[in-house]
């Protein structure tokens, strides 16, 4: 079973200096570079302890000045909130200086609060989010921009920066879906599901079967269609699920912030414990690989993106738990090819 790795970071709110979390996390970026890792992905939350990275491109030129091989897919974007023009020529920008390595996932916002903190009213976000991609995707990929929408109108814009990928850098989307997963597939796009595997299977298998039906004689190599979890390994499955768990209950407690700040989170601690379960992988090398390969089986995933880094571990922590996962968890995936 050969399967490709990633890592993915929040950034969620440490009980330390805001700086400091800074310079643990960029630093993490490279160990994932040297570990061989080929993508890294971080997520975008605003006014919220859930995510210190509300401009996700700002912290990504930040890390693209201390790596030269990983690649970077923010997940998500969050197209509703940007004027489409001015974020297409953040990611031009970031697609020179990163030497062609960024990649681009687009969402409309999960969190009804977050919008609403931006006057997005929740059932406008979907066909805001559908015309900003419309107009992100001209301005990448034509010399002039002509739209005419509810939400954007625009004749004639003249666009001067240009991606270094052509035609645009690849794309991705976070999905729960066969259907948004289908779609993905016919644009040639990476997804990414939190599913628990038994559910991720149903998008991903519709996923690669969509992607066959309409590249599959391309010769183009099938993208992403991964999961993502939290990871901590240790030496012993005793230790990592004390330190796994502590991570994962200070990640939840930012998570709910803003649903429990408006009388919205339903969830209580038997939701905790299946939500833990659902998302967190903890154990030796030996337990984490076993699960990992469980999952992987389960959901039909061919890609895996790893979250070391979360609530108040400590930076020598997920140091420790990567490093552990890079030598003895890794190479179990990487022998062969199927």
């Amino acid at each position: 079973m050969h399967i490709e790795f990633g890592a993915i970071d929040h950034v969620d709110r440490q009980d330390k200096p805001i700086s400091e979390t800074y310079d643990s996390r960029l630093r993490l970026v490279q160990l994932c570079e040297q570990a061989g890792f080929s993508t890294f992905h971080i997520t975008e939350h605003h006014f919220t302890p859930f995510g210190l990275a509300p401009s996700p491109l700002i912290f990504l030129a930040a890390a693209s000045r201390i790596t030269k091989r990983i690649r970077f897919a923010p997940l998500v974007l969050i197209a509703t909130l940007y004027h489409p023009l001015r974020l297409a020529a953040e990611i031009c920008m970031l697609d020179h200086l990163t030497k062609g390595r960024i990649e681009i996932g687009t969402g409309r916002g999960i969190s009804p609060y977050e919008l609403a903190c931006f006057n997005i009213p929740a059932d406008e976000a979907p066909e805001i989010y559908r015309e900003s991609v419309e107009v992100l995707l001209a301005a990448l990929t034509s010399n002039e921009v002509h739209y005419e929408g509810k939400y954007f109108q625009h004749a004639g814009v003249p666009i001067e920066l240009k991606p270094l990928q052509k035609p645009h850098p690849p794309l991705w989307y976070g999905t729960a879906s066969a259907e948004t997963a289908a779609r993905a597939a016919r644009q040639n796009a990476s997804i990414v599901s939190l599913q628990p595997a038994e559910r991720a299977h149903e998008p991903i298998s519709r996923y690669k079967a969509e992607w066959e039906a309409a590249h599959g004689g391309s010769g183009m190599k099938m993208p992403k269609a991964g999961i993502t979890r939290h990871v901590y390994v240790a030496e012993t499955d005793r230790e990592a699920e004390e330190r796994g768990y502590y991570g994962f209950e200070k990640f939840y407690d930012s998570l709910a912030y803003l649903w429990r700040k408006f009388g919205a989170i339903p969830l209580g601690m038997d939701d905790l414990v299946r939500v833990r379960k659902d998302s967190l992988i903890v154990g030796s090398p030996v337990r984490v690989a076993d699960e990992i390969g469980r999952q992987i089986e389960e959901s039909g995933a061919n890609y895996f993106a790893a979250r070391f880094a979360y609530g108040n571990l400590t930076h020598e922590e997920s140091v420790r738990s990567l490093d552990l996962f890079a030598t003895k968890v890794m190479p179990q995936f990487q022998s062969s090819r199927p």
